[in-house]
């Protein structure tokens, strides 16, 4: 990362990126700033002085979550097989809860987000959610499953979610601080 950008009181370093993308954007996909930009695309700083309060503002959210993230602790010695079998049981109650069926779990490292739920009622989970304590995997399971009843994060969806987790913008802000702690754990090995 050669590139830096002053704003306030913070020296914020950037990678440019080139895609085959129509419209140039700005990213904080693992806590650092990525300018993706078309091919051929040659302003550049405009991009960055045009966002430059979302940058701050933003940068500012993920040194404050990475400050948070220091102080959780991850859930490192529990196997495969167990995280399955977790993983299980929280889909057999959430679908009894809810009364929705999953086809099939799948287990894949995902560099985005902790799990999906498709149209075809199957989830799939990030690996990732391994390491997080047993109340976070819960969340982001019945998370996912609500998806079955309600696609987008609309105000249905968030009164559903608030049924069983009054709690959950406390919820969401510890997957943020959790999804940088783990990111500073090495290698991720795939699932067996």
């Amino acid at each position: 990362m050669g590139n830096q950008v002053r704003i306030s009181d913070s020296t914020i370093s950037y990678e440019v990126v080139y895609r085959n993308i129509k419209y140039p954007r700005l990213e904080f996909k693992t806590g650092e700033l990525l300018l993706v930009l078309p091919k051929n695309y040659e302003n550049q700083s405009n991009i960055i002085e045009k966002h430059k309060k979302w940058i701050h503002r933003r940068n500012a959210e993920i040194v404050a979550a990475l400050e948070e993230a220091r102080k959780k602790r991850l859930e490192l010695k529990r196997t495969d097989k167990e995280f399955k079998q977790l993983i299980q049981s929280f889909v057999e109650n959430i679908s009894e809860e809810l009364k929705i069926k999953i086809n099939n779990i799948y287990y894949r490292k995902m560099k985005s987000k902790w799990g999906s739920c498709s149209s075809k009622k199957n989830l799939t989970i990030n690996i990732i959610l391994k390491y997080l304590p047993e109340d976070m995997v819960e969340y982001v399971i019945f998370h996912e499953m609500v998806h079955l009843i309600e696609r987008k994060h609309n105000e249905y969806f968030w009164k559903i979610i608030s049924n069983k987790f009054e709690n959950y913008s406390e919820k969401e802000k510890s997957l943020f601080e959790y999804w940088f702690l783990i990111q500073e754990v090495n290698e991720i090995k795939p699932m067996r």
